[in-house]
Formats: C-alpha cells, structure tokens, sequence
C-alpha cells in the first residue's frame, strides 16, 4: 500500500486571518499522521498557472489522507479556510 498526499495550491485573501484556519485544522493532521513536506516555500513558475502557496501533506494511505479530509476537525477548518484563501486541492497516490 502507497502512501498518499494532499497537494493543495492556495491563494491566500486575508493573510491577518488565514491563521485561525491552521490552528483549526492542526488536531485533524495531528490525529491522522499527518507529514508537511512542503509548507509554502520559495518556488518558481515553470509552466501553467501558479497559486501563492503550494502544500504537500503525506499520509500512510489513501484511506487515511481521506479520512482526514472528511473528519469533522477538517471539515470545521476548511470552512474557515475557505472564508479567507482560495485553493485547488487534491488527494493523490504515491509511487508504488
């Protein structure tokens, strides 16, 4: 079984409050193992359309990356989230 990850693009609208989204959300990525391997972080546009911010987050496995998805902590902060950022945001498999 292949871990999976979250790869989520944001752009941020109201960086004073954006805060209270990733205190909402950290007791869903910390009871579902969750691993940040990127957070932000300097990039360059290569091709294609860029957000603000680009996330990685790596799960055990699909079913677990989805469960955190759909928890009701998550659930809660992608609420908040979604009042001050606008995000593409998928769940995707490792390589085997």
């Amino acid at each position: 079984m292949s871990r999976a990850y979250w790869i989520v693009r944001v752009s941020v609208h109201d960086e004073q409050r954006y805060p209270e989204y990733l205190a909402a959300a950290g007791p869903a990525f910390q009871n579902f193992g969750a691993k940040f391997v990127v957070r932000g972080g300097a990039f360059e546009t290569m091709e294609g359309h860029a957000r603000d911010r680009n996330v990685v987050v790596e799960f055990k496995d699909r079913a677990t990356a989805l469960a955190c998805y759909h928890s009701p902590e998550y659930q809660s902060a992608k609420a908040i989230r979604q009042q001050y950022a606008d995000a593409d945001f998928i769940i995707i498999d490792g390589a085997a």
